[in-house]
């Protein structure tokens, strides 16, 4: 069943190694998240969330120059946690580039607060909900094809989530010049 969604942006680092399972996760509960865009990685660590919506192209420039300042990074995957309204989600290792980059993010654009200020941010890559019989320790054996991940951060993406409409606005390589990538050239959302 679909869950109405009128939108909101999202800045996050891509995780391509685990694309297969969080895109089969994000069928099982609903497909209307499912992107047709090629762009767009439903695997992902939120670094700051909601963000505008729409961006203008100062915001778009200042998100790139903060990306251009960090550099690219290698994680691991592997370690299965659940929150206490019961995400269970990955955490990464090392956690502290995607802190410092929420925190960059967080102080140039003070109008964003993570999460709207519910939550205290923790990098994490959500895989499941504990819900239908889902627990800790089935998504431990479900995950255990793609566990240890070894994966590289190497760039931040600006993303659009919405009912049929996720995809992909702008993104911005880490250590890049601040105006490489489609950033510049990406239309804002309407």
């Amino acid at each position: 069943m679909s869950r109405s969604s009128a939108g909101h942006s999202v800045l996050v680092v891509p995780v391509p190694e685990l694309e297969t399972y969080v895109l089969e996760r994000t069928r099982h509960y609903d497909d209307s998240f499912v992107s047709a865009d090629p762009t767009f990685v439903h695997a992902h660590i939120t670094l700051l969330a909601p963000f505008l919506a729409p961006p203008t192209s100062d915001d778009l420039e200042r998100v790139g120059k903060i990306a251009a300042a960090a550099a690219a990074f290698d994680f691991r995957l592997d370690d299965v946690r659940v929150f206490a309204g019961g995400t269970i989600y990955l955490h990464p290792d090392p956690a502290e580039p995607f802190a410092a980059l929420t925190a960059e993010l967080s102080a140039a654009f003070p109008q964003c607060p993570p999460y709207g200020g519910l939550f205290e941010p923790v990098p994490h890559l959500t895989v499941d909900h504990t819900a239908g019989g889902v627990d800790l320790d089935s998504t431990r054996t479900s995950l255990a094809p793609f566990l240890p991940a070894r994966c590289n951060a190497d760039r931040v993406s600006l993303q659009w989530y919405a009912n049929h409409a996720c995809r992909t606005i702008a993104e911005w390589p880490l250590g890049g010049s601040p105006g490489q990538g489609p950033g510049a050239e990406i239309a804002c959302i309407t």
